[in-house]
């Protein structure tokens, strides 16, 4: 006899490779963007994706890389640094951090090639080793403005484990034809270009894509209304209707830049 758990929860874990591998398929399609022509941390996340994408990063890896990018930069004024030489350094460190190690040449050539369409693999020459050296000098430098403290709580673990516990709220057939699960998880991979998912807790973040994707295909979650059931209840007591609703706002502004990926 085979688990209802297990498969629920297998279920679950198969949408969310699936929303993750739809968006590295939508980052293989974005038309060549010119990283040169323009620059400020909205397009230098976007080059953190993109270039988190060709190494083959896990998720994970290219969303605690954003993170550590905008905390780079709340402590830092971006006019006093090379913004894609911290990206490209904050993707490398987050390889270390989440145990998904890119090697730094892979990281150079990549993120050169990024920057200079077109161009070849850098031969072992001083232009490579010149970039080798910014990088590990600048690893240092995230490090202590960091104050080494870079170890990060996602969003993605609570956001999993809430939508896990909606499911068992809906009838099965209700819930597979829903894309909750896809939509929430696109929301919040998205909220990585604004540093203001620097600004909320991890849980609230979850909580708010959610309520944003089941807002946008107008589902209701059996039982609840809109007094004093509210589903996410159970799940976070200290979040207001007022911050959630900020929250979400943010989310939808990613969408008006006018660099985001279409």
């Amino acid at each position: 006899m085979c688990c209802t758990g297990a498969v629920y929860e297998g279920d679950m874990m198969k949408d969310v490779i699936d929303v993750m591998q739809l968006q590295r398929e939508k980052s293989k399609h974005i038309p060549a963007f010119d990283y040169t022509q323009k620059e400020n941390n909205f397009i230098a996340v976007r080059f953190i994706f993109e270039c988190g994408v060709k190494l083959d990063a896990q998720p994970l890896t290219i969303a605690t890389a954003a993170v550590l990018y905008h905390r780079f930069f709340k402590e830092a004024e971006s006019t006093g640094y090379d913004i894609y030489l911290i990206a490209s350094t904050t993707l490398y460190l987050a390889g270390k951090v989440k145990d998904d190690p890119l090697k730094i040449r892979d990281v150079i050539n990549v993120t050169h090639n990024t920057l200079h369409r077109g161009s070849a693999p850098l031969e072992l020459g001083d232009e490579y080793w010149n970039m080798r050296d910014a990088i590990v000098q600048a690893e240092l430098l995230v490090m202590r403005m960091l104050k080494f403290e870079v170890t990060i709580t996602h969003p993605h673990k609570y956001m999993f484990h809430y939508l896990k516990a909606l499911e068992s709220w809906f009838s099965r057939e209700e819930w597979a034809k829903s894309p909750v699960t896809k939509i929430s998880f696109a929301f919040l991979q998205d909220f990585h270009f604004d540093p203001a998912i620097l600004d909320y807790e991890p849980q609230h973040i979850a909580i708010a894509c959610i309520n944003l994707a089941m807002q946008c295909y107008g589902i209701q979650v059996p039982l609840m209304d809109e007094g004093e059931n509210l589903w996410y209840t159970p799940f976070c007591q200290d979040i207001t209707r007022e911050k959630l609703w900020e929250i979400m706002e943010k989310v939808m502004e990613v969408y008006n830049s006018e660099e985001m990926p279409s």
